[in-house]
């Protein structure tokens, strides 16, 4: 009978997800085409000066602002590509352009960047238009039966509509059209959103020899941090144990032979310096254990990255929030480089920020693993004043990982890092 009762509720569960999936989608989607508008107009403002500097070529001056208009389409494209490598696989931008006029205007990734502006400016626009619009006019609708009697009689209209509603059966038909509206923004988006960043994703991309080359250069660089990040990890155990542990292992064991010695002549003083040698070891497994765990937190291997988090905000001086939701388990370095993450963000709040709340947030989407480590503090972190960011930054890159910071004097700080963890 319980395996029987067990069925409907994993089926509710397993329905309660689908529809948080989707509704996460949705939600994603719309953010990318609205930030594809914004990237639309700046693509828009950019083939207007390349407008104005054609033009200007024929009366013998453009050339003197062609350099500024291929420098705003490649800073646009970079944007773009920068927000689409968000969304989904890395675009790796191109070598800078070449040097002289002639060999800029002539190479491949530069005229595929101006056709890219071309299009984004009024097809990435529009469907960014579109994307804004529909949420507007789902609102507008599913509400109008609360607030259209106070219109004036010509404003009294759907959001899409032409005639005037004068009674409550027309009000409650809108009402319809908005219920439509969030149906074709549950279907519709996702794949508005796709078809906004296949131009980007299609002319963006440098050749494959580039992007084998570019990619090759940074895995030789991201190697070199990872083998740095192990050797100071490994001299940082060397200092914990040969300080620490080895230090008191060596009194345990002067402690014992002033013991053995004392044994005969004064059993009293041998059971008193016993005692002190029992209190060094028990401090010296405090330490070795303490290093342990530096290493990789039990609780990390044993139970879940969640339930890690939860213990090491709990330690923090700083009173911190952690807001997880990762489902199933990841590989366990991506864990360990997670929670290495959080530690170091946390102790850097503690040491520095001055901040009275701090929050972890923790999300797995896909094949990636979103962590974000704010505060309220004073702000002003920066990764070359040695407060260990350095460290979060290669363990990231490492992973093939990448990292965010925004710290502005002042407050506040936040800290974003993504991981690949694998589907």
């Amino acid at each position: 009978m319980a395996a029987i009762d067990d069925r409907p509720a994993d089926g509710r569960a397993g329905g309660a997800r689908a529809v948080s999936a989707r509704a996460r989608a949705v939600l994603d989607a719309l953010e990318h085409l609205v930030g594809g508008m914004g990237t639309g107009l700046l693509a828009l403002l950019a083939t207007l000066w390349l407008a104005v500097t054609a033009v200007a070529c024929l009366a013998g001056v453009g050339l003197w602002l062609l350099p500024s208009a291929l420098h705003a389409v490649r800073a646009v494209a970079d944007r773009e590509r920068a927000r689409l490598s968000r969304w989904g696989p890395e675009i790796i931008g191109p070598a800078p352009p070449p040097a002289g006029l002639r060999a800029a205007v002539t190479d491949r990734a530069v005229r595929r960047e101006v056709r890219w502006v071309g299009t984004h400016a009024v097809f990435g626009l529009f469907l960014g238009l579109i994307g804004a619009t529909l949420p507007l006019n789902a609102a507008h609708d599913i509400g109008f039966p609360l607030y259209w009697r106070f219109l004036p009689e010509s404003e009294a209209t759907a959001a899409a509509g032409w005639w005037i509603v004068r009674d409550w059966p027309g009000a409650l038909f809108v009402m319809l059209l908005g219920v439509l509206w969030v149906g074709c923004i549950v279907l519709c988006s996702p794949a508005l959103a796709r078809l906004q960043a296949w131009p980007g994703r299609r002319l963006l991309t440098p050749d494959p020899g580039t992007d084998l080359v570019l990619r090759v250069a940074e895995l030789t660089a991201t190697r070199a941090a990872a083998l740095d990040a192990h050797a100071t990890e490994l001299r940082r155990v060397e200092r914990a144990l040969h300080d620490g542990t080895q230090n008191r292992i060596v009194a345990v064991t002067m402690l014992i032979g002033a013991a053995r010695r004392a044994l005969t002549r004064d059993p009293a003083e041998a059971d008193a310096v016993l005692g002190r040698a029992q209190e060094a070891a028990e401090q010296a497994l405090a330490e070795l254990r303490a290093v342990v765990r530096s290493i990789l937190p039990p609780v990390l291997a044993d139970r879940s990255l969640p339930d890690a988090l939860t213990a090491l905000a709990a330690g923090c001086p700083v009173p911190c929030r952690v807001d997880t939701d990762v489902a199933g388990r990841c590989a366990a370095s991506v864990e360990a480089t997670a929670y290495f993450v959080v530690a170091e963000a946390l102790t850097n709040i503690a040491k520095h920020s001055g901040a009275r709340d701090a929050g972890v947030v923790v999300r797995r989407l896909d094949d990636r693993l979103y962590v974000e480590v704010h505060d309220d503090g004073r702000g002003g972190a920066d990764e070359r004043n040695g407060s260990g960011l350095t460290g979060i930054r290669r363990r990231t890159e490492a992973h093939d990982g990448t990292l965010e910071l925004a710290s502005p004097p002042g407050g506040p700080t936040t800290l974003k890092v993504t991981l690949p963890c694998g589907s």
